[in-house]
């Protein structure tokens, strides 16, 4: 990947003149069936372009309770889209197109005006579940009958894709936007793409420039992706593998539970209130054998599989946290 990154040809990316980042841009497109991509440094900066090109000052989002746009975005579709999120109730991230249908208001003027739902694929804090290609139809119907915009939180699609065996572009065909991010499981150091129609990228591209996020010789990170997307897709499945063996050996250990189970892709999250001991005692037990895994609650962890992280590096830290719980590290 750095050499790709280092031999990669340049051009200056706000002139759209960079012939790796217009390729990259070409590709993704093509890979989630829509006109359109634009490069952009972040996921977060995705879903915060989307919402500002959707929304406007006073709109309602609709979005599971535990989504990303929600709970870990400091709250940017109110500080920069003037909208809020409203969230729906949700099993693992994935919710019915029955609340969707109930939580849309009906127009009025002393109602603010439901614009916007957004799915997120996998869903992170559902443990990485992967929406079921119905359960997207399904909503998209809803969405669709009441007139409202749909957008995907695509960070890890691909994910997705390998795991269900449904492609990317059946997963995106149904959203008015949707992104990839190129940093999670593709192993790239930055970036992501934001896909959409002409009209929905041009509006996008005034808001990459508005929030900095427009670069120059982005092909050096571009070229990243293009390698990524040529190597590091299939291989999402030892990601799988390797988090499933994890998760398999930690469920083992007293006083830890693997919730939510079953593991379905890169993503392990333990309750370790049964050990007697706090989330945060347990990471700095970790980290002092070489181990980082998540706090994401006083008793909840969570640790990400990825290219970086070996079967033999998963269960060394299997070995690791039942020291940790037990005291011994």
């Amino acid at each position: 990947m750095r050499e790709a990154m280092a031999a990669a040809d340049v051009g200056d990316e706000q002139r759209h003149e960079d012939p790796t980042v217009t390729a990259l841009c070409e590709r993704v497109a093509t890979l989630l069936g829509k006109e359109q991509a634009i490069f952009l440094p972040s996921g977060t900066m995705c879903n915060q372009i989307a919402l500002l090109v959707h929304c406007r000052p006073g709109d309602e989002i609709l979005a599971a309770e535990s989504s990303h746009v929600l709970t870990s975005e400091g709250a940017g579709a109110a500080a920069l889209a003037g909208a809020f999120v409203r969230a729906l109730p949700a099993y693992r991230g994935v919710f019915r197109a029955t609340d969707l249908h109930a939580a849309i208001r009906p127009s009025g003027p002393k109602s603010p005006r439901t614009r916007l739902v957004v799915v997120e694929q996998t869903h992170n804090q559902g443990g990485g579940s992967v929406w079921p290609i119905d359960a997207i139809r399904e909503v998209a119907a809803s969405t669709r009958a009441a007139g409202l915009m749909l957008h995907m939180d695509g960070a890890r699609l691909l994910n997705a894709e390998v795991a269900s065996g449904v492609s990317a572009r059946n997963h995106a065909l149904p959203f008015d936007s949707v992104w990839l991010d190129l940093s999670k499981g593709l192993g790239c150091p930055v970036g992501a793409l934001l896909a959409g129609d002409r009209p929905f990228i041009d509006a996008a591209w005034v808001w990459k420039h508005r929030l900095g996020g427009a670069m120059r010789q982005a092909g050096i990170l571009a070229a990243a992706g293009l390698y990524a997307l040529d190597h590091n897709v299939d291989r999402l499945a030892e990601d799988h593998d390797n988090a499933l063996a994890f998760a398999e050996r930690a469920a083992a250990i007293p006083g830890v539970r693997v919730d939510p189970y079953p593991v379905e892709t890169n993503m392990v999250f333990l309750d370790v209130s049964g050990t007697g001991r706090s989330a945060d005692d347990i990471a700095a037990r970790l980290q002092a054998s070489g181990i980082r895994i998540g706090v994401e609650g006083a008793t909840r962890l969570r640790a990400v599989t990825h290219l970086d992280v070996t079967r033999a590096d998963c269960l060394r830290a299997a070995e690791q946290l039942a020291a940790a719980v037990a005291g011994t590290s």
